[in-house]
């Protein structure tokens, strides 16, 4: 594997020698073109707390997928579910991804048996930006954020045409291909996306006898179209996901008394078509009506050693949308939505509902966005979600933000969390209820002017109270791991302040720090959540030389200790300890191809023993489900980034 390596290095650092006597030349040319830096991230704009992440910022890292987009971002922790499947999830405000609603192009995605890889569904180089907004966000989308909502904004099809290309290498053995291309015929536009990945290596650094992490191999493929007419829009689209998941025992260690190996197989085969339509009855008051829609199918079929889970989940959703401006500024939306998932005959919901919200815009000095939905569960009945936001700008350095409102989430206990199947200890799923939260936030954010530069700061505080909730119980039965509802007490509070400042021309960092305070009730006894960083500490820098033809990238993390559940007390201390992590990454850039080179967990931090009992894999002590930090250690990678008549 150093040989593949050194010669990929080689290669790619002979391209750039190569490209750099073509990018001189380009100096000599008449024309001149100037180009000027944006920021990675910027604030969104309206009544609610959250940013956008741009392409910009999502070069800064090889962003090979949307679980690898937020390394230099401080509000959005990714970690792994277990040592074992290769399944991530989101955290934000402390809470599990689960309370962060996932939308693609603002529709709901990525649901039930999709949620536990869904991370790795969505190619880095296919997002155009990525919206992270914190606490209860609009109603327009649903009733399920409770945390908040990550909607990702694919490349268009009316994208300038060409073809782009990105090839990924590292030295894990894992190898990616991404290419978009885009073509238009007068008003009509079309757009083919295409990823393949094959990580093949067979890694096993801490010499358990287990897959460091498991191999995979994905194909994906979107078509998109649109048409852009004078008074209607039209955006649509299909896809289709293949992926293999191969972990688990690749040999018997010492201590390994099992004659059969541990595996872990997985394959998944998703087909998504989704429809746009937008009709603009009277743009100079914004009044418009639109439909949109979409549907997917996903099969898993799962194998954890002797456990095996199917699942063959159909999603379909609707929704009807008015919108009009009442004057200059007052605004007025509602809609219709319908929401159906189906596992199978006995696990099914169909869940209609309608909302209205209203938004007061006064000079952007102050604005106003209160909404309220009613919806009827097919299993839990009616149930309504009030949320309002509050943004108000005393002066142009300071802006202040509030919020509250409530969320529901119908938890799919197996089919959000079938990882937890590896486990030796019996998986217990008790008779769950609808679950429910009310979330409160309050934000500063402040432009400070030093001299001709600014100092953007940010703070936040977040509580989220639950009424109902799904808890996942490792501490009350060291025999069993049990999904069960929430009887006594569970809240979140999150405070959070990072700063950003361009010390320099083209050199640009940001500070932050993040303070969890996570407990739920666990068999009567309110405890800190188990696994969760208690802090996180971010320091990342980005310096563009000029002209723009370098770029150098790093980012460092201190993640703070935190509990560890009681059923494994007598194995190890009763929290872990905190722990550094460093990214860091050069980038070149040409006038038609980018080339980057980095490594991901440079301090080579590992988790000491993510997996418990692997002597006797097929015992009820075997357990790869207690994991808190990296499960794999340092990793450089290298690629380049190609365009064919596109601009970088």
């Amino acid at each position: 594997m150093k040989r593949v390596w050194l010669a990929i290095t080689i290669f790619l650092f002979t391209l750039t020698a190569t490209a750099q006597e073509d990018s001189l030349k380009t100096a000599t040319l008449d024309g001149v073109t100037v180009s000027v830096r944006r920021s990675g991230t910027s604030r969104l704009a309206g009544a609610v707390n959250g940013i956008r992440v741009n392409r910009e910022e999502l070069f800064r890292a090889a962003c090979c997928n949307l679980g690898e987009s937020f390394t230099t971002n401080p509000s959005v922790d990714v970690n792994y579910s277990d040592a074992a499947t290769g399944a991530k999830q989101i955290k934000l405000l402390g809470l599990s991804g689960t309370y962060v609603q996932m939308l693609t192009e603002n529709m709901p995605n990525f649901r039930g048996a999709a949620f536990p890889y869904a991370l790795g569904y969505v190619p880095g180089p296919w997002m155009q930006s990525i919206q992270v907004s914190k606490g209860a966000s609009s109603v327009r989308n649903g009733y399920e954020s409770i945390t908040g909502q990550i909607n990702i904004e694919y490349l268009k099809p009316e994208d300038e045409e060409g073809v782009a290309v990105n090839l990924y290498g590292n030295t894990k053995s894992r190898m990616e291909a991404n290419a978009d291309a885009n073509i238009h015929v007068e008003k009509v536009n079309t757009e083919l996306l295409a990823h393949y990945e094959n990580d093949w290596g067979h890694h096993d650094d801490n010499d358990d006898g287990f897959y460091d992490k498991p191999n995979i191999r994905q194909v994906n493929i979107q078509n998109r179209w649109d048409y852009i007419g004078q008074h209607y829009i039209f955006h649509g689209g299909i896809s289709l996901l293949d992926e293999r998941r191969e972990g688990g025992q690749m040999s018997h260690s010492p201590l390994c008394h099992a004659d059969e190996l541990f595996k872990i197989h997985s394959e998944t085969h998703r087909y998504e078509a989704y429809m746009k339509h937008a009709l603009l009855l009277n743009p100079e008051r914004g009044t418009n009506i639109a439909l949109m829609a979409s549907g997917s199918l996903h099969q898993l079929e799962a194998l954890y050693g002797n456990k095996t889970y199917s699942v063959n989940e159909k999603n379909a959703y609707a929704q009807l949308m008015f919108e009009t401006n009442l004057g200059e500024i007052h605004n007025l939306s509602a809609g219709l939505s319908l929401n159906h998932d189906y596992f199978h005959r006995d696990d099914k919901e169909t869940t209609p509902g309608a909302y209205l919200q209203y938004t007061l815009n006064l000079n952007e000095r102050l604005t106003l966005m209160a909404g309220i939905r009613a919806d009827h569960s097919s299993r839990y009945g009616w149930f309504g979600t009030p949320r309002i936001h509050l943004k108000y700008m005393p002066h142009e350095i300071v802006t202040l933000r509030l919020s509250a409102g409530k969320g529901y989430r119908t938890p799919h206990a197996l089919a959000e969390n079938n990882y937890l199947l590896a486990s030796g200890r019996q998986l217990v799923i008790d008779d769950l209820e609808q679950e429910s939260a009310w979330n409160y936030g309050l934000s500063a954010a402040l432009n400070i002017p030093i001299g001709n530069k600014t100092l953007k700061v940010n703070a936040e505080y977040y509580y989220t109270h639950f009424i109902r909730q799904m808890l996942v119980d490792y501490d009350s039965d060291i025999r069993e791991i049990r999904l069960t509802n929430l009887r006594g007490r569970s809240y979140s509070h999150t405070f959070q302040i990072d700063a950003t400042y361009p010390v320099i021309d083209g050199l640009e960092v940001t500070a932050a720090y993040r303070l969890n305070d996570v407990k739920s009730t666990y068999g009567g006894q309110l405890m800190e959540k188990p696994l969760q960083s208690r802090y996180k500490a971010l320091l990342t820098a980005s310096y563009k030389l000029p002209p723009g033809l370098w770029q150098f990238d790093v980012t460092f993390q201190q993640n703070g200790g935190g509990r560890l559940p009681s059923s494994i007390h007598t194995l190890t201390d009763s929290r872990f300890a905190a722990y550094p992590q460093l990214n860091a990454q050069v980038t070149r850039w040409f006038r038609h191809f980018s080339v980057y080179i980095g490594g991901e967990n440079l301090t080579n931090y590992r988790q000491p023993h993510p997996i418990w009992g692997t002597d006797d894999p097929w015992s009820k002590e075997f357990e790869p489900t207690m994991v808190w930090g990296p499960v794999h250690g340092l990793t450089l990678y290298a690629g380049i980034r190609l365009n064919f008549g596109k601009r970088l």
